[in-house]
C-alpha cells in the first residue's frame, strides 16, 4: 500500500492530490467493513491513541474513538478541564506527560489557530488535527469531499457554495483546499 506524503495530518492546504486520493481508497475499504456483522479489523492493534479534546466537541469526538475503537487501537481521552492545564501546564509539557505513557498517537482539536502544527515540530509522536481554531478541521473536509464522491460520483468539475461565516470557520477553509485540490 502507497504512504501518504507526511506522518501527520495537520490541514488540507499541505496534503497532495495524491494523498487525499490514497485516503479515500482507504475509507473505501473501511466503508465494507463498518456493513459487516464483525466491524473489527487489526489495523492500528498494539498502537495506543490519545484523543486531547480541549475544546467541547460531540461528532468530531466520538468518531474518532469509534474509528480508532474499529481499528483495534488502544484509545485514551483527555480533557483538558480535569488536567493540569488549569494549573498552567504547557501543551508541550502536557502532551510529553502522556506521550511518556507509551502513546503513539496523538488525535487533537484545540482552541489556538496551528496549535496542531505547533506540537508536531515538538513531540515525538503522529499528530491529527481534529480542529484547531479558525485555521483547520481536515477530517471533517475529507468526510465532505468523500460524501460529495459518493453522492455525485466525483468531485472534479463540480461547483460548490459555502454558506456562513467562512471568516472564522475552520471546517469552510480545509473545505475550499480540499474541494480545490480535487478539480471543483
Amino acid at each position: 500500500m502507497n504512504k501518504l506524503s507526511s506522518e501527520h495530518l495537520l490541514g488540507i492546504k499541505h496534503l497532495q492530490q495524491s494523498d487525499i486520493s490514497l485516503i479515500f481508497q482507504v475509507a473505501d475499504n473501511f466503508k465494507k467493513v463498518i456493513n459487516r456483522p464483525l466491524k473489527k479489523v487489526p489495523s492500528l492493534r498494539d498502537i495506543t491513541v490519545a484523543n486531547l479534546f480541549f475544546e467541547n466537541s460531540t461528532r468530531t469526538k466520538l468518531s474518532f474513538e469509534l474509528a480508532e475503537k474499529r481499528l483495534s487501537a488502544d484509545v485514551i481521552n483527555f480533557s483538558s478541564s480535569g488536567s493540569s492545564v488549569k494549573k498552567g501546564e504547557t501543551l508541550v509539557d502536557t502532551v510529553n506527560n502522556i506521550l511518556a505513557m507509551k502513546v503513539d498517537m496523538i488525535v487533537m482539536r484545540h482552541p489556538v489557530p496551528g496549535a496542531a502544527l505547533y506540537l508536531s515540530e515538538r513531540v515525538d509522536a503522529k499528530i491529527i488535527n481534529a480542529g484547531d481554531g479558525t485555521h483547520e478541521h481536515p477530517t471533517q473536509a475529507l468526510l465532505d469531499a468523500y460524501s460529495i464522491r459518493e453522492r455525485l460520483g466525483e468531485v472534479k468539475g463540480k461547483k460548490v457554495v459555502i454558506v456562513g461565516d467562512i471568516t472564522h470557520s475552520r471546517v469552510a477553509l480545509s473545505n475550499i483546499f480540499c474541494l480545490q485540490k480535487l478539480g471543483a
